[in-house]
């Protein structure tokens, strides 16, 4: 995307937000929407991470800090279980709701979209399922097929050849097995190979097994694409096993709560590609994107705390919906807020969104940086820009 596309996509973004802001003294009730995520179970901490967000917006919105409508979010635990999020948004739907917000997880989303092929909208915080396009499924995120192809691209120029990948045996894992094979089958990555691989059930206790398989490899560095519990499985083993080499991750695990939780079992050197959320990129300096993120992080400081990415995930997305609903006004249907997402325009928190360029997600890797955890700055760090570029 060029940057006189970037800039385009700016201003029709400013404008669509204009658009949406009510007149001077306008107040309306608030609007009740429904939200389905993982409050307890393995996905909780995505789940309560994107609940706190959506608390901050409410509140923030409240306080006119954010000029849109006035949501009340009405939330639902699915206890991380594909069953539960179906009976939730199954009695949901009976209510007749324009939308719904959730799950967390690949294999709860998978399980309600189902239900929605003649509406609701449903967004999806999670950024591994793919959505036909034109439907009522929307999903949050940057594609894992992007995530991979920025981080294959950062250490292909970084000089690493010889890849080793363990990944989890959920949705999300055979997920990114597939898109990591699908990236490094491209010319561009030709000289790049995994040279030795090994999956795991996500309630597995140890993996040392496993990743002493892949030491005896070689390889220059590890893809070790599991979420929460069970990628700390992997990282205990990896450093057990003296595999000092860079490992990468997905964003779900970039998280304050989790880095300190690992502290004593994280890899030396911690690889992850994330969107573009983080407050200080070097060469960033888009102004259009700086303003996207001020609300965010005021959010969060207000409320004394310090967001990751766990929390991006459902802001996006949500102020998306409420402009789009502000602006078709309180009569507007699931299909009518369908079709305004689908040609929506917007500079956001996460990056540059076009759902007409990429239809249901609205990013892709233009707005994928890399990242590396700092143990000492207690922070994550660019380490490389926009499609994986090595900072210099």
């Amino acid at each position: 995307m060029t940057k006189k596309t970037l800039a385009g996509i700016a201003m029709a973004s400013i404008l669509t937000v204009a658009a949406c802001l009510p007149a001077a003294g306008a107040r309306a009730a608030a609007l009740d929407i429904d939200v389905i995520l993982p409050l307890t179970g393995p996905g909780a901490f995505l789940g309560k991470a994107q609940q706190v967000a959506l608390q901050h917006m409410e509140t923030a919105i409240a306080s006119g800090a954010i000029k849109t409508l006035q949501p009340h979010f009405v939330f639902h635990d699915d206890q991380s279980s594909p069953q539960n999020a179906v009976q939730l948004a199954t009695a949901v739907m009976a209510k007749k709701p324009k939308l719904i917000i959730g799950s967390s997880l690949v294999a709860m989303c998978n399980a309600m979209a189902p239900l929605m092929k003649n509406g609701p909208v449903m967004y999806c915080l999670s950024p591994g399922i793919h959505p036909a396009a034109g439907s009522y499924v929307f999903t949050a995120g940057v594609d894992t097929r992007d995530m991979a192809s920025v981080l294959i691209r950062y250490w292909r120029l970084s000089g690493i050849r010889r890849l080793g990948i363990i990944t989890s045996t959920d949705a999300s894992g055979q997920d990114a097995e597939k898109n990591f094979r699908t990236v490094l089958a491209l010319p561009e990555n030709k000289e790049m190979q995994i040279v030795g691989e090994a999956r795991f059930a996500p309630n597995d206790v140890s993996v040392t097994a496993q990743i002493e398989r892949i030491k005896e490899t070689n390889p220059q560095a590890l893809i070790a694409w599991a979420t929460g519990g069970p990628v700390a499985t992997v990282f205990k083993a990896v450093v057990a096993s003296g595999l000092d080499i860079p490992v990468g991750t997905t964003n779900g695990n970039m998280n304050y709560a989790q880095m300190g939780q690992y502290k004593d079992f994280l890899p030396k050197e911690l690889v992850i590609p994330t969107s573009s959320w983080m407050e200080v990129v070097p060469g960033r300096n888009d102004p259009a994107l700086e303003a996207a993120h001020a609300p965010f992080f005021k959010a969060f400081k207000d409320a004394g705390e310090r967001p990751d990415s766990s929390n991006t995930l459902a802001w996006d997305p949500t102020l998306m919906m409420l402009g789009a609903l502000q602006e078709l006004g309180p009569d507007a249907t699931a299909e009518q807020l369908r079709a305004k997402l689908a040609a929506t325009v917007y500079t956001g928190l996460n990056g540059f969104f076009d759902f007409n360029g990429t239809p249901q997600r609205g990013l892709n890797e233009d707005s994928v940086i890399v990242s590396r955890w700092d143990p000492a700055a207690d922070t994550w760090v660019a380490i490389g820009g926009p499609h994986g570029i090595p900072l210099k």
